[in-house]
């Protein structure tokens, strides 16, 4: 079978695996792996009020170390077909460029990772240590029946990683822009400000709720939370709705609603985070608003991958391949780095992401070609410095 970065690319992109369908992408990769030799499982997750996922694990070898490829075939819907220059899932090439949805988001790069390791093997088939695959099909939905659960399951069986490669997008510009090394977590919090409606000619009759969450919001933004740290931006708070749900001009509302997202770095946890948050709001409440703070629950929490030897190989093979000295950054929202990260030091590198979940999302081929000889490299390195 032809293993080429563009074969494989096009044969995934070929399978319409909007979340939760598999569509064919989790069985052609288990094709592949199982021909070259990889064990291969297919676990398939449920939870009530979701639907049931399809995943993948794959491993070759058995020894240590254990560098593992980790992504997601599942893909965002295409929006209206006829706006596309090339079918979505039709994989067309044109003026060097490769069309599809996961173009770049992300089964380009599960494509270089396939090509890179079976390019590894061949060469090298009994070399020590172990690659796998860890591809869920369900990251762009609800991400309950996917990478989670897919950790648990290895775990349960014994396996151990030494350390992951996410293949997402990483790269704003150009390929050997970034890697990320860590995340920032994500917090939302909605605030409810107690009032009494009225009519708006009698205001001594009724309670005006809308100064008073005024007042918690300019103390939620008065300060800083923080002046970032040496990997880090400073964590932001932003207010993402205020809302009184009144349509009437001439009523003062009962309520007025506000809610907010807090992107944060490795100084805070949720939990830390959240004390601060209510006593900014106690502050600027004093003992004259009435009010009440939710705050939901997250799995998204701050984490990093120091700079390390580990770091340095994917950072040397994207210098040799490219000539760029990339950006080691903690940008951007959350990805499944953020859970794989509790197995084992992740680090995310991929393709330039400027068209994802656009129409027409497209990557360069010679874009295909050189992150599955970046990997390459990685596994080169990273292997010989076990050896």
């Amino acid at each position: 079978m032809e293993t080429s970065p563009l074969f494989l690319a096009q044969s995934l992109l070929r399978c319409p695996s909007v979340t939760p369908e598999e569509g064919g992408a989790l069985a052609f990769i288990e094709g592949v792996l199982k021909e070259a030799g990889f064990e291969v499982h297919r676990p398939v997750f449920s939870e009530p009020g979701t639907p049931d996922v399809e995943n993948l694990y794959a491993r070759y070898g058995s020894g240590e170390p254990y560098l593992l490829f980790a992504g997601h075939t599942d893909v965002v819907p295409p929006g209206d077909t006829s706006r596309w220059t090339y079918g979505p899932f039709s994989g067309e090439v044109h003026d060097g460029e490769l069309y599809g949805r996961g173009a770049v988001d992300m089964k380009g790069g599960i494509a270089c990772m396939m090509a890179a390791a079976l390019d590894f093997i061949r060469a090298n088939p009994d070399f020590k240590g172990s690659i796998g695959f860890l591809i869920t099909g369900d990251e762009e939905g609800p991400a309950v029946n996917g990478t989670v659960k897919l950790l648990e399951w290895a775990k349960g069986r014994g396996e151990r990683f030494d350390h992951c490669i996410l293949g997402e997008p990483t790269n704003p510009n150009r390929l050997g822009d970034m890697i990320k090394i860590g995340r920032r977590g994500s917090l939302t919090g909605r605030v409810v400000v107690e009032g009494k409606q009225g009519h708006v000619a009698y205001p001594h009759l009724a309670e005006n709720p809308i100064p008073g969450l005024l007042r918690l919001l300019s103390g939620l933004l008065s300060e800083p939370l923080d002046h970032g740290t040496e990997h880090f931006d400073a964590s932001n708070l932003e207010v993402t709705s205020v809302d009184v749900g009144n349509p009437a001009s001439n009523v003062i509302p009962a309520q007025a609603r506000a809610t907010f997202n807090i992107r944060f770095n490795d100084l805070w946890t949720p939990h830390s985070l959240e004390e601060e948050v209510e006593r900014r709001l106690r502050e600027a409440a004093g003992n004259t608003v009435r009010y009440t703070l939710t705050m939901e629950p997250t799995n998204a929490v701050a984490f990093l991958t120091p700079p390390n030897a580990f770091v340095g190989f994917i950072a040397d093979a994207i210098k040799a391949e490219t000539g760029w000295e990339p950006k080691l950054s903690t940008t951007g929202g959350t990805s499944d780095a953020r859970f794989i990260v509790k197995y084992c030091p992740v680090v995310e590198f991929g393709l330039v992401g400027q068209t994802m979940h656009q129409v027409d999302e497209r990557v360069e081929v010679a874009d295909l070609d050189r992150l599955a000889t970046i990997y390459r490299k990685v596994l080169e390195a990273y292997f010989a410095a076990s050896a």
